[in-house]
């Protein structure tokens, strides 16, 4: 047995303060201190005077009465050296006449203060009469005073009355409130009588606390039943397993990583990391708005949202039973309290039935139906839970109850296995309902004979002739003509009906009378005197649905007759009528969309928006015919508009047109004299259509008749895809003259030089012009590059950092900054550079991209891209970075997502592009990359890094938008 102290008998180490460790501080209390200490005594402050005037060799004081210091107290002398003694403070000073002197005096003040305290507080025996007074008193009219003098001096026996009282007072109290050290005083002082044997035979106090914390922790203690997940689990522990899980990892039978934790997964830590990551990206892309600003998809998707529910729903046996018993109590409670609530008699027999037990939930649900027999769905459940036959008695039990229920009828008609007998069913129905809508089309529905059918429908107009789906139900099965006189009547019977107008119209339009007779102004006239007319967006729907029906006529007669009405000249209704045609191109209505263009024109005849807005409807839905058409009518009513002549001109071009075209131009020339944009079709379609002569020709007139620096420019342009690098020059020379502030001249200039390998020439060119033009971007960025090519990084800094000066914040001129040191293998000064762009410009997607792909360490790119996604709202180039961080992971479908999200945002940057067509063509189907190209080519991109440099080059001028793509593709890295 060890002879160790437990825990709470061992001493406590120094200076311990219990609690300390959680904030605590230590007190001290009186009973800690015990009583305060008094002062000196009398007897005291005599003896140190005298023992100072013997250490001085003096006579002794006569203050305070001190006498000489006896002989035996000698030995004392030490306890007046203690410094907080404030006897001892002035032992070494000379004490003479003087000191003594002043010491009298004080004593003397002391005593005669210390009389008049005691005279303000003593309590006199006697008390004079006021009556009574001296003789002189009476003589010289004063008080009596005489004697007040002895009076004062002589005050021992009041003292000594007061002093008694008060000691007297005092032992009383401390007799009445006694301190704890006396009362123990006896048990103390009895204590030295216990012997050494007594003492050890003291037993030992136990560990009381914490036994009565273990009986309350006990009490407080509960046992539930084990769930059947964990006994499933403690059993599937100890297996060994060597199957494949369904991420594809090998199941560890030991179980050892998830259970004791000893073994860390990083692998599993890094899915997760990405997966977070993921979530995150996808709903900062959510955020950015792409979804709703292209209104081509849909952030939910229904489909989708209906099977994650059918996942989620407990199988029965899957419950667990913990569960099950609790809610079985609940729902007991339910049921007694209210025995009349019908819901709780349902919830109980289906917790029942999810429990396995079919007996038991349907003798519940009987109960109930007992209690609530006028509870349909109380019946209905109990139909539900029982087979046929008994089923069929408890329908005809309910119907006894409820002989007026559509919902039972209908139930007991669908538990009958015999045509016959279900329209034996619903006869009688009928007979106690024959108001009923839902009765009569479930039996119209079981007639196979359509002239049954018409008998009933008949009929049933005449019990319920306010029913419009029974009227149109009818016409649905007369014949044209009589069809038209069912309608007539079913509108007589329901003048407020919209469906029966709409269907009037349909009939119409099957007859061939569409354009005859319209239908659909009657129904405007005729719902707005009955105040039945409905909204402008109501119509649109009812609208749409006669195009899904392929009611064309209907649908263009509907948005003509109602688009306008409500709407005053005062409305924005140019501005309403666009973003309804567009919303209905969204949900794929393209026939209504046209309408709404159609009726948009007739109002807003010149308006060249909504010409061009009709035109790219049928560009991209209708037909070629159609567009032409429509474009002809458009150069008609604006013919002032060169947009609608150009695209009319490039619409007869590409399908092959060439005379057509040219004669579209001429037209075009006669409606717009001298307008650069005509020039420049026309020049371009001779060009391409390699009638060199013809364009140079035309080109020469258009600088004489229009000369802006625009013609200048394409005139230099296309001798430079020529091959003429001097006759481009002498005309870049002669525009400069012209026109020195255009900066594509001094940039074409420095590129003709620099072709030629003529590299001081094409410095100076682009020095010059970035001294006319401080402001050009392109400018700098080719002077730098010049500088770059000719092997003096040096001068290509100097020339950025000059850029940077006269064109602020501007993210091309970092990125091109960073990637001169980059191609320079100075990394450091690269990622400085990019710190810097991105204090200065951090809503740049470009110098994101630029940072993620080239100066972060893989690990870091999806990281950085989730926190440029914050910073940088809507940026295409971003996009495409974070499709390749995806596409480098092999997260493929996130990879294309994020492509098709970039290309919705930007369809005008090619770069976008080339990328997408690069990550399909390893990873795509043939007929995926053949659609992005032909979208590719119908949204005919104009710019992008690679896009521009490949397009712009004279070696590329008359390859078609197909195969640049393919360059593109070729040249990204």
């Amino acid at each position: 047995m060890s002879g160790r102290k437990d825990f709470l008998s061992q001493p406590a180490p120094e200076n311990y303060v219990a609690g300390l460790g959680r904030g605590a501080t230590g007190f001290t209390t009186r009973s800690d201190l015990g009583p305060a200490r008094e002062g000196p005594s009398e007897d005291q402050i005599k003896e140190a005077l005298a023992k100072r005037a013997q250490q001085l060799g003096a006579a002794p004081p006569t203050a305070y009465g001190a006498t000489e210091k006896k002989e035996e107290n000698d030995d004392d002398d030490e306890r007046f050296q203690d410094p907080e003694n404030d006897v001892g403070l002035f032992a070494n000073g000379a004490y003479d006449r003087d000191d003594d002197e002043a010491d009298r005096i004080y004593q003397e003040v002391d005593e005669k203060m210390d009389r008049r305290r005691k005279l303000r507080r003593s309590v006199f025996p006697f008390r004079p009469s006021p009556f009574i007074s001296h003789p002189a008193s009476r003589s010289f009219g004063l008080s009596h005073t005489s004697g007040l003098e002895e009076q004062i001096a002589d005050l021992k026996p009041f003292d000594t009355y007061r002093e008694a009282r008060e000691a007297q007072e005092r032992k009383e109290y401390e007799a009445n409130n006694p301190k704890i050290q006396q009362q123990f005083a006896d048990l103390k002082r009895s204590l030295a009588s216990v012997s050494d044997e007594d003492w050890a035979n003291i037993p030992e106090v136990g560990d009381l606390t914490g036994k009565n914390r273990r009986t309350k922790q006990n009490l407080r203690q509960r046992f539930y039943a084990v769930p059947d997940s964990v006994i499933a689990g403690a059993r599937d522990s100890t297996q060994f397993d060597t199957t494949v899980t369904d991420d594809g990892s090998q199941a560890n039978g030991s179980g050892a990583d998830s259970v004791d934790g000893t073994m860390t997964n990083f692998a599993d830590i890094g899915a997760a990391r990405d997966k977070v990551l993921q979530v995150r990206l996808d709903q900062a892309a959510l955020g950015s708005g792409t979804d709703s600003t292209a209104g081509t998809s849909t952030n939910i998707d229904p489909k989708g949202y209906l099977t994650s529910l059918s996942k989620s729903e407990i199988k029965t046996g899957e419950a667990e039973v913990g569960d099950i018993k609790r809610v079985r109590v609940l729902l007991e409670s339910v049921i007694k309290t209210n025995p009349k609530h019908a819901p709780g008699w349902i919830a109980a027999a289906r917790l029942e039935e999810v429990a396995g037990k079919i007996v038991a939930a349907r003798n519940v649900i009987a109960r109930g139906c007992e209690v609530c027999p006028k509870s349909e769905d109380a019946w209905l459940e109990n139909i539900r839970l029982n087979d046929n036959h008994n089923a069929k008695i408890i329908a005809a039990k309910a119907i006894t109850n409820n002989d007026r229920s559509t919902r039972l009828w209908i139930e007991a008609m669908k538990l009958e296995n015999d045509p016959r007998a279900k329209k034996r069913v619903l006869r009688r129905a009928l007979d106690i309902m024959k108001t009923s809508v839902a009765i009569w089309k479930e039996a119209v529905n079981l007639e196979e004979d359509p002239a049954d059918a018409r008998l009933l429908l008949a009929k049933a107009t005449e019990e319920i002739p306010l029913s419009a789906e029974l009227w149109l139900a009818l016409a649905r099965l007369e014949t044209p003509d009589q069809a038209q006189k069912v309608l007539n009547k079913a509108r007589q019977a329901i003048p407020t009906s919209y469906e029966i107008w709409v269907a009037a119209a349909r009939l119409q339009e099957q007859m061939g009378n569409a354009n005859k007779v319209n239908v659909m102004k009657r129904a405007v006239q005729h719902l707005a005197q009955e105040s039945a007319m409905l909204k402008r967006e109501e119509w649109i729907s009812e609208a749409e649905k006669c195009e899904d029906e392929q009611a064309i006529l209907t649908c263009g007669a509907i948005i003509r007759e109602t688009l306008g009405y409500g709407l005053d000249e005062d409305d924005d209704r140019k501005e309403i009528w666009m973003d309804d045609a567009k919303s209905s191109i969204a949900r794929g209505k393209y026939e209504t969309a046209r309408a709404i263009y159609a009726y948009a024109l007739r109002v807003f005849v010149n308006r060249k928006s909504i010409w061009l807005a009709a035109a790219d409807l049928e560009k991209n839905h209708g037909t070629r015919v159609a567009l032409w058409q429509l474009l002809e009518k458009a150069v008609e009513a604006c013919p002032q508009s060169e947009v609608l002549w150009m695209q009319l001109a490039k619409e007869k071009w590409q399908s092959g047109e060439i005379d057509d075209a040219r004669r579209v131009l001429g037209k075009a020339f006669n409606q717009n004299p001298n307008n650069e944009d005509i020039w420049l079709a026309a020049v371009k379609l001779e060009a391409d259509n390699r009638q060199t002569a013809q364009a140079r020709e035309l080109l020469q007139t258009a600088r004489q008749e229009a000369g802006t620096d625009r013609v200048w420019i394409k005139s230099v342009a296309f001798e430079r895809q020529l091959g003429n690098s001097a006759a481009a020059l002498d005309l870049v020379t002669q525009a400069l003259q012209i026109y020195p502030k255009a900066d594509k001249l001094w940039m074409m200039k420095g590129q003709i030089y620099e072709a030629e390998n003529k590299f001081p020439q094409a410095r100076e060119a682009y020095n010059t012009g970035t001294r006319a033009c401080p402001k050009s971007v392109p400018l700098w960025l080719l002077a730098s590059r010049l500088e770059e090519k000719a092997g003096v990084v040096v001068k290509a800094r100097s020339v950025l950092d000059r850029a940077r000066l006269a064109v602020p914040k501007n993210a091309q001129l970092w990125t091109e900054s960073v990637r001169v040191e980059r191609r320079a293998k100075n990394v450091a000064q690269a990622k400085n550079l990019m710190a810097k762009a991105l204090q200065e410009v951090p809503s740049s997607g470009l110098l994101w991209s630029e940072s993620i792909w080239h100066l972060e360490p893989r690990t870091q790119r999806k990281p950085r891209s989730l926190e440029a996604i914050k910073k940088v709202e809507n940026d295409s180039t971003l996009f495409v970075t974070v499709a390749r961080v995806f596409w480098g992971e092999r997260r493929l479908e996130k990879a294309a997502s994020w492509f098709e999200k970039a290309i919705l945002l930007d369809a005008d940057l090619g770069d976008t592009w080339g990328w997408y067509l690069k990550f399909l063509m390893q990873h795509g189907t043939k007929e995926k990359r053949e659609d992005v190209i032909s979208k590719c080519v119908l949204s005919e991109p104009r710019h992008g890094e690679i896009w521009q440099t490949v397009a712009k080059d004279p070696a590329n001028a008359y390859k078609s938008t197909e195969q640049i793509l393919m360059i593109v593709v070729g040249l990204l890295e």
